[in-house]
């Protein structure tokens, strides 16, 4: 791969963010943190000549405090990746934030759901409840529907 002239990169980005908006340097401003260093003093430049402030373009990317671990627990496992993504739906339009396992691998070749023990459906401990429930009132709702026949009576 060739090594690209850092004073034509720079001139390349000054010509890029003259061109954009106000509202899209502040963008790109907030993911300084992914520029190179010749784009982030391009970019200060600019901001520099419009009077804009978004605060320090660090190098590098900002601490995350928080990071979230959920307790996630399998409800169900489908053979059927359409089914997985039925019961899946079925449970975010309850308003439960659910989560398929493995249906990439089962996507790519279907015999891959045997040796993976299927695609596992899974919520957050605290909803385990609650999903059971929307998934056994399906359930229930779609064998107490009799199917339609094709013959008329």
């Amino acid at each position: 791969m060739a090594m690209m002239d850092p004073q034509q990169e720079k001139l390349r980005l000054e010509e890029l963010y003259a061109s954009d908006t106000d509202e899209q340097l502040e963008n790109v401003a907030a993911q300084a943190h992914e520029l190179t260093e010749v784009a982030r003093e391009a970019l200060r430049a600019e901001l520099s000549k419009r009077g804009l402030y978004v605060g320090q373009l660090e190098g590098t990317a900002p601490e995350q405090d928080n990071a979230e671990f959920r307790d996630l627990v399998t409800i169900r496992a489908f053979w059927n990746l359409l089914e997985a993504e039925l019961a899946k739906g079925l449970l975010d339009s309850a308003g439960i934030e659910s989560f398929l396992f493995d249906d990439n691998m089962v996507r790519l070749d279907w015999f891959n759901a045997n040796a993976l023990g299927g695609v596992k459906l899974r919520v957050d401990a605290g909803n385990v409840d609650a999903a059971n429930q929307v998934l056994e009132e399906a359930a229930a709702e779609a064998a107490a529907t009799p199917e339609e026949s094709d013959s008329a009576e």
